[in-house]
């Protein structure tokens, strides 16, 4: 009996005390009482306790043991030492170190190849707004800030990105609020900071951005800084263009000939200073001395109040006026042998010396410079847009930058707005030259309309507001839509108020027609800061948005469109036929490599019904194509034969086939063919890649 006692099994664990830990660690500082186990009984065997020792062996010829929970490490790691338990797991791992890098290797190669990403300016249409008319939500008669928000839904469904707000800062209404008292506050007829506020995080909120205007060339005469100037006070002193000039009996002998945009003088004599101050525009409008650089300084500190506030961007207009020349040398006239005392209105001077001085470029890309330090999170680059009226395409084209060095994001395309009349050839040319002259890879935009130009349907007629929508949403790049054009608006009749404007500039300006109630459902107040349109009863949303053939649904279509086509947004365009002949009709393809799909848009400015032979005009064309899109409802998703295609005056087709012979590809079209990014796509991967 006690050599059976003597007799162990062949796994032994000795400690005086212990327990088998099965799975749980048992707080060492509790001790319990357990009753020790019967001699020879099967846990007695499993736990025996020598001093300090456990001794184990798993290869005991009388009882083999499996792996067990909560096993000591010796144990563990005999038992994982086996083949059997030891190649899986390596295989395994080895797998998972395969399959990380293989990842790594592929995500890395699709970045590579990956074309750079549309940025949220590029991707869908911006909204001009002119404030004072948007919306008014205090029934005081003029637009406000809190109107705007009111009607961000509305602005959304119209597939519209951006939202781009003229000048509301604080302002003695010269020249619509561009004579600035105060660059960082809101002036009280369109709200409060704290409504803007709002205002911009409810843009965000809708997933939409934001970009406002700004115009740092002059301020009001009411400006601290201008008060301060003209008083000698330190540093203000050199803050606005200053010279001395004679003032005898009332009469102003200014420095120089230079003249104002608005005519006349654009010296004027301040008689607490006694001197002349300079001013581009209004007289209430100083001219800010751009040559000081604490100015510069200044301006920056005041993009930056913006930026802070949440904007995404900015317009900066009237730039070229940032600079004159030093040397006050008088302008050269048009007509030499014009008696330079009958010489009053500005074209009637070249303008050599008070626009596009050399330095105005490194103004600008300082400009850009400022906003690049708050466009490093993700999803927030700060766009810059730079107004350049009144340029020639070259020059205009000049405020992209240098190969290296960024400036405007693009400078705003308001070559179209120029065209007035029907039946105009000079689509074509309009189109081709910004396209032929823009530099490689930048971004091309279209604009039909603005605050300072009259409204597309009294431009052109109202036969013409679905095809020129058609034309800028198909066009590559960004379309830019001004209020109201999406249904249709007309300017109103001049008519003049007791603040000063020039009433000519007031027509395109009406207040938004929303409805058919009174006041078109822009003010529930008792008037308006300009009349209604008399056509309100019928060319209002409300109205549109019941009507299948209407402007605003067809401009929702076309927006929609842009966004889902890659045609659209990423591919190449190709314009097709002569520039510069007698064609009234545009015609030009979207094409992108890996889509055997193409996009021919035939457009009709004319005058009178057309026909064309679009089969004679590309090579390859069936028979008879697909009608994606028409401003006439009844030819979408027929028909029509190449042959001959009969547009009526102001009828637009986007048509849809497919070829193997893109004219992209073609050498004879090369030169009519364009594209910023050059991308191809994968049906297979279903993604964009650059290995075209």
């Amino acid at each position: 009996m006690a050599k059976d006692e003597d007799k162990t099994d062949s796994l032994q664990m000795s400690m005086k005390g212990c327990q088998t830990n099965n799975g749980f660690v048992q707080n060492e500082d509790i001790l319990e009482w357990e009753p020790e186990p019967d001699p020879g009984s099967p846990a007695d065997n499993l736990q025996t306790c020598a001093a300090d020792t456990c001794a184990v062996d798993i290869h005991g010829p009388e009882a083999p043991v499996k792996p067990f929970a909560g096993m000591p490490k010796e144990v563990l790691l005999q038992f994982s030492g086996q083949a059997r338990y030891r190649v899986p797991r390596e295989v395994f791992f080895w797998l998972t170190v395969a399959s990380v890098v293989v990842l790594v290797g592929i995500t890395i190669a699709i970045i590579a190849i990956s074309p750079k990403c549309l940025d949220w300016w590029q991707v869908g249409p911006m909204y001009q707004i002119y404030p004072r008319s948007f919306k008014d939500s205090d029934k005081d008669g003029n637009g406000d800030l809190k109107g705007i928000q009111d009607k961000l839904d509305y602005i959304r469904d119209l597939n519209i990105k951006t939202v781009w707000i003229t000048s509301f800062y604080k302002s003695s209404l010269k020249d619509f609020r561009h004579g600035v008292e105060d660059f960082q506050e809101i002036d009280p007829m369109f709200g409060t900071m704290e409504e803007f506020e709002n205002l911009v995080a409810a843009i965000h909120d809708k997933g939409l951005k934001l970009i406002i205007d700004f115009i740092p060339n002059h301020t009001s005469d009411k400006h601290t800084w201008f008060q301060l100037s003209r008083n000698w006070t330190e540093k203000y002193t050199d803050y606005y263009i200053w010279h001395n000039c004679t003032h005898i009996n009332g009469v102003t002998t200014p420095p120089n000939n230079w003249l104002s945009v608005y005519g006349d003088s654009s010296w004027h004599f301040d008689e607490v200073r006694k001197q002349c101050y300079f001013h581009q525009f209004m007289k209430e409008q100083p001219d800010l001395n751009f040559r000081n650089p604490v100015v510069q300084e200044e301006i920056k500190k005041i993009i930056q109040y913006w930026l802070e506030k949440g904007v995404d961007g900015f317009s900066f207009d009237a730039v070229k006026f940032l600079l004159e020349a030093r040397s006050l040398r008088n302008e050269i006239q048009v007509n030499k042998s014009q008696s330079s005392d009958t010489v009053t209105h500005y074209s009637e001077l070249y303008h050599d010396f008070t626009t596009t001085q050399v330095g105005m470029h490194d103004i600008l890309r300082s400009f850009r410079q400022t906003m690049d330090t708050y466009s490093t999170e993700p999803g927030r680059y700060r766009f810059m847009g730079a107004e350049a009226n009144g340029e020639s395409v070259d020059r205009t084209m000049m405020y992209y930058g240098l190969p290296f060095i960024q400036e405007a994001d693009f400078p705003f395309n308001s070559y179209l707005t120029e065209l007035d009349t029907p039946g105009n050839s000079l689509f074509n040319t309009v189109i081709m030259s910004w396209m032929e002259n823009m530099p490689e890879g930048k971004w091309p935009n279209w604009m039909t309309g603005g605050p300072d130009n009259s409204r597309l349907t009294s431009r052109l007629g109202k036969e013409y507001v679905n095809v020129m929508n058609m034309l800028i949403l198909t066009l590559p790049g960004t379309p830019i839509t001004y209020y109201g054009e999406e249904i249709g608006m007309e300017n109103i009749l001049a008519t003049s108020l007791d603040e000063i404007y020039d009433a000519n500039t007031l027509l395109s300006k009406s207040p938004m027609q929303w409805d058919n109630s009174s006041n078109a459902g822009f003010s529930e107040g008792n008037h308006t800061w300009l009349p209604i349109n008399s056509d309100y009863h019928t060319v209002n949303v409300d109205v549109q948005k019941t009507q299948y053939r209407s402007a605003l649904k067809l401009y929702q279509t076309l927006a929609s469109l842009h966004a889902n086509e890659l045609l659209l947004s990423r591919g190449w365009f190709c314009h097709v036929g002569s520039v510069g002949d007698d064609s009234q009709v545009v015609v030009y393809t979207r094409e992108l490599d890996g889509i055997d799909r193409v996009f021919t848009m035939v457009l009709n400015f004319g005058e009178s019904t057309s026909t064309v032979n679009l089969a004679e005009m590309i090579s390859g064309l069936p028979a008879a194509v697909s009608v994606r899109l028409s401003t006439n409802s009844a030819y979408n998703g027929g028909t029509v034969e190449t042959s001959a295609i009969v547009l009526d005056k102001g009828e637009g087709l986007i048509l849809e086939y497919k070829t193997e012979n893109p004219l992209h590809g073609q050498t004879a079209l090369r030169d009519k063919c364009f594209v910023s990014s050059r991308a191809c796509y994968s049906s297979g991967l279903h993604i964009l890649h650059s290995l075209c």
